[in-house]
């Protein structure tokens, strides 16, 4: 037996004689979610900051604990109206019939946490879970240890152990987690790992959501604001040092303001990071292995033929694991930087000639996670709207949309599959059941053997 199945037999048994928690239990599960995180803000950033190396405490409450207690806030606001049953149309010859969609809770709902939003990613999923009427298990990242054990002692103490469970531990404990016969399962992380999770999932039919990543592109219009437009994207770019899912992962811009974008770059990234060495704002890359991969993806662009130009006169330091960010121009489809997500401080630099030649380059690989366009002409903006195909979009920015709590977060293609945050998270994890409750007087005993000429006359009244 898996180590993670009695927790989960135990779950599933609780889920099933209690299928329908009414709205006051879910929100004092709500609550106690939001009291763990505002009572231990300080020691969860400190625990993140050790598994990052540093990670300073105001990014992690910009950026995890804001979005995290703004989520439940929403969903304290809106849950009740959620769950009220919805009328909906019943076909003319199916009246006085009535026809409504309950939601109900699915059950038993597994999470798995990537490493670079520990919190965010784990409380987000959890708020929509937990409005929703479900108890949840719930998977850290091994990679983040420090906030790992600290998230499940917290959790441990504010909720019984079948209403919400973390499990924590390696590789060979995430693979067990994937193959339990969840209700559903929300997945965060690589497309890669995406992969042997639903082939997991696969193995009980348990339905999938999958938030990815991919190389999410960054278009500086014709029209833009152009020095805003390079603040914008480094801002978004280096907060946690590029190990974010929806970071700009590359540039297109017009082919003749390259070397500007470069020269404004270095002037900005002087003012939010000034002595970059020392500087405690900048978060340091998670581990050895990314840091290397991350300097590996850089050396391999310049042997083929990319410049690298460094936007500090800081080196990396892989001791800290402190990466100085680089700016890449000269690159090609065929380098790795330009193949994989990067998740890291590279920019790549894409000049074009036109906005056609900008959406081409888009839609010509796989759909990304996010899109960002800077951009005041209308007609622009409407033009790269329609053409192109992302998981949510920034326009003006970067980041923001994940923020909306009554947007859909999610991918499309090989970015991720499904959505939530909001009331699209409670949909998610719901199961809307449809209803059709036929009337005492109803003219069903028309259409039954044997098929006469009665039959024949109303099937002619209805298909016509």
């Amino acid at each position: 037996m898996l180590e993670t199945r009695p927790i989960f037999d135990a779950m599933y048994t609780a889920s099933r004689h209690a299928p329908m928690p009414d709205w006051a239990t879910r929100a004092d599960r709500l609550r106690r979610l939001r009291a763990l995180v505002m009572d231990n803000r300080a020691a969860i950033a400190a625990a993140i900051s050790a598994d990052f190396s540093n990670r300073p405490q105001q990014e992690t409450e910009l950026a995890e604990v804001f979005p995290s207690v703004a989520g439940i806030a929403h969903a304290l606001r809106h849950g009740k109206r959620w769950m009220r049953v919805r009328r909906r149309a019943t076909g003319l010859w199916f009246k006085p019939a009535a026809s409504k969609l309950m939601p109900q809770p699915l059950g038993v709902v597994g999470i798995v946490v990537p490493w670079n939003y520990p919190l965010m990613l784990a409380v987000g999923p959890l708020t929509a879970a937990l409005a929703a009427g479900n108890r949840v298990m719930l998977k850290q990242s091994e990679y983040t240890p420090r906030f790992a054990a600290l998230f499940a002692q917290l959790i441990g103490a504010s909720f019984a152990a079948d209403e919400i469970a973390v499990v924590n531990g390696d590789a060979e404990v995430a693979r067990e987690f994937s193959g339990l016969p969840f209700d559903h399962l929300l997945f965060t992380g690589s497309t890669a790992v995406g992969r042997h999770v639903m082939r997991a999932a696969s193995e009980h039919l348990t339905p999938v959501t999958l938030e990815l990543g991919g190389k999410s592109p960054a278009i500086v219009g014709p029209e833009a604001d152009f020095d805003k437009a390079v603040e914008r994207i480094l801002v978004g770019k280096l907060l946690n040092a590029g190990q974010t899912c929806i970071a700009p992962d590359y540039v297109l811009l017009p082919a003749d303001k390259m070397q500007r974008f470069i020269d404004t770059a270095k002037r900005v990234f002087g003012k939010l990071y000034p002595d970059l060495a020392g500087n405690p704002d900048y978060t340091s890359i998670v581990s050895p292995q990314h840091f290397a991969r991350l300097q590996s993806l850089a050396d391999e662009a310049g042997h083929l033929g990319a410049l690298a130009v460094p936007l500090s006169d800081s080196a990396s330091d892989a001791v800290s694991r402190r990466m100085s960010p680089l700016l890449l121009s000269g690159v090609n489809d065929g380098m790795r930087v330009m193949q994989e997500e990067i998740f890291g401080p590279l920019l790549p630099l894409l000049p074009y000639g036109s906005l056609e030649q900008a959406i081409a380059y888009v839609n010509a690989h796989p759909r990304p996670l996010a899109l960002y366009l800077f951009e005041k002409n209308r007609a622009n903006i409407d033009q790269v709207m329609r053409n192109t195909v992302a998981g949510g979009v920034s326009i003006n920015d970067t980041l923001l949309h994940i923020a909306q709590d009554d947007l859909p977060f999610g991918g499309v293609g090989a970015s991720g599959m499904g959505a939530y945050h909001g009331e699209y998270g409670f949909q998610t994890l719901s199961k809307m059941k449809p209803i059709f409750h036929q009337s005492t007087i109803n003219g069903l005993s028309l259409f039954k053997p044997p098929y006469g000429k009665t039959f024949q006359m109303m099937m002619k009244l209805l298909v016509r």
